[in-house]
């Protein structure tokens, strides 16, 4: 994941999650280990859509669904893939055996964050150390479905589940037929945030 896309994971969760739209680049700046420089440069292309305000010692999230929909247009899954394979074994037994530390996106932190599915899915996307996959996932030459992203050095603290926002682009960048089904569930359980 990018830095600047850090910086748009750690705005929308604060928007959504936390119910905070307010912060400054200096306290983003400290609390995901990047420069000034870099977080100032993650804000222009918001900016000059209106997603956020900044002033002089303020920065607030202006408009929730243009940065969601602006982070989603430019996020790259495929790119983040340090390791996929095929288990042959179904989808909850993949789940029960991904090592500690995994970060869950996509179709797994769909189900395990509202305890609901909104189509039946096939492929585990996660967040992790792909040596620790590769010693109990054996590498197979089929099509692969699981799929193993690389963990930014800020991801482990947002708790066992992909934000609500990383875990909507994750889906909206989902090549399935199904990713689709998840990302309209997602558009209406985000609905009071994208109005």
């Amino acid at each position: 994941m990018k830095p600047s896309e850090m910086v748009y994971r750690e705005l929308l969760y604060r928007a959504i999650e936390k119910r905070s739209s307010r912060t400054t680049q200096s306290e983003l700046s400290k609390s995901l280990h990047l420069s000034l420089g870099t977080v100032n440069y993650a804000l222009k292309p918001l900016r000059k859509l209106g997603a956020v305000e900044v002033g002089k010692r303020s920065l607030s999230v202006a408009d929730v669904k243009k940065l969601l929909y602006f982070w989603a247009s430019i996020r790259n899954v495929g790119r983040d893939i340090v390791y996929s394979t095929r288990a042959d074994m179904p989808v909850y037994r993949i789940e029960k055996l991904v090592p500690s530390g995994t970060i869950f996106t996509a179709y797994t932190a769909y189900k395990m964050r509202f305890k609901d599915v909104a189509a039946d899915y096939s492929e585990v996307y996660v967040y992790g150390d792909s040596d620790l996959f590769m010693e109990r996932f054996a590498a197979t030459k089929q099509t692969p479905n699981l799929f193993v992203l690389r963990k930014d050095k800020c991801i482990d603290a947002y708790g066992q589940t992909a934000t609500l926002a990383n875990m909507f682009v994750d889906l909206w960048n989902m090549k399935e037929w199904y990713a689709r089904e998840f990302v309209n569930a997602m558009e209406g359980k985000l609905h009071g945030f994208l109005e």
